[in-house]
């Protein structure tokens, strides 16, 4: 039996610490004005864009506790150490955004039938703020969002903001073209329908990994066959794949090989090599196994 990799693995969300913190700060600021804004403008989308950021602020901190815990070493109880918490801070981070959209939803359809007046000039202001900062924001993310999805679910949550502070500042101008206040209610509508899709997909993808699925993009009868090309491999069982972490792939598998290279550790070395090289998978379990062994074990898997 061999491993392909320790458990030393820096997490996606880790490499990516610097850039959250900056995004953290700035949209903390942002906050704070989108508040302020909207409750002095009486503007109910610019306080659900205020939510809106206030997921983002929650997420983002949340994604950095998360990394912070995720790099304390592996022990004999927490044999993975604590990547697992980064996963569970993108399920609380997607139930969060669940929540904001159904109260702006609740709040919007009450001001619908009696909208109160808006101070649309301010609200223009603050939204313009809220663009620009989230447009830098989602450049800082752009990378690690491929590689992390703690990072994904800040970047969505910054890209879904941005296009809530579109929303809200076509809402403003339209106020203050028209005069007709009822637009704001609206807008704050459609600022919590862009939450939706992004917290339901965030949710999927976690509960995947917490279910331990085989890791998106991964065909294990892709897998199998690269392992069978190699020489001397008879068949392969028991192979299973999940995903401890935002890409940490993980996989373990016994390997049937001929008499011949049973106590080869090239073999060994080529097999893992395979699973880095095809399938970016850097900790990988083998056991290699005789022919007729898989009679002597108990409980049978694909």
């Amino acid at each position: 039996m061999g491993g392909g990799h320790g458990h030393g693995q820096v997490s996606a969300t880790a490499q990516h610490r610097s850039r959250m913190l900056v995004v953290l700060c700035v949209t903390a600021v942002v906050l704070v004005a989108q508040v302020i804004g909207g409750l002095v403008a009486n503007s109910l989308a610019l306080i659900s864009d205020a939510l809106h950021s206030a997921t983002d602020v929650t997420g983002v901190f949340m994604a950095l506790v998360a990394a912070h815990f995720a790099a304390r070493p592996a022990t004999d109880r927490r044999t993975f150490g604590y990547y697992r918490i980064e996963i569970l801070a993108a399920v609380a981070n997607a139930v969060l955004l669940f929540g904001v959209a159904i109260w702006v939803f609740s709040q919007a359809w009450e001001r619908f039938f009696a909208p109160p007046e808006v101070q649309s000039g301010l609200v223009i202001v603050v939204a313009l703020v809220g663009l620009a900062v989230n447009a830098v924001s989602m450049v800082l993310l752009y990378r690690g969002q491929k590689e992390s999805l703690n990072v994904r679910g800040a970047y969505l949550e910054v890209m879904g903001d941005l296009l809530g502070s579109v929303a809200v500042l076509v809402a403003a101008i339209a106020i203050k073209l028209t005069g007709w206040y009822v637009i704001d209610p609206v807008a704050s509508v459609v600022v919590a329908v862009m939450i939706l899709p992004r917290a339901w997909n965030l949710l999927k993808e976690a509960v995947d990994v917490l279910l331990e699925a085989t890791p998106k993009g991964m065909d294990l009868s892709d897998v199998r066959a690269h392992l069978l090309g190699r020489d001397g491999v008879v068949d392969v069982h028991d192979l299973h794949a999940w995903t401890l972490t935002s890409g940490l792939p993980v996989l373990t598998a016994h390997i049937v090989v001929d008499d011949s290279r049973l106590g080869d550790g090239r073999l060994l070395d080529e097999l893992h090599d395979c699973l880095r090289g095809h399938f970016d998978v850097e900790h990988s379990t083998l056991q290699l196994e005789p022919r007729g062994h898989l009679d002597h074990e108990g409980a049978k898997h694909a």
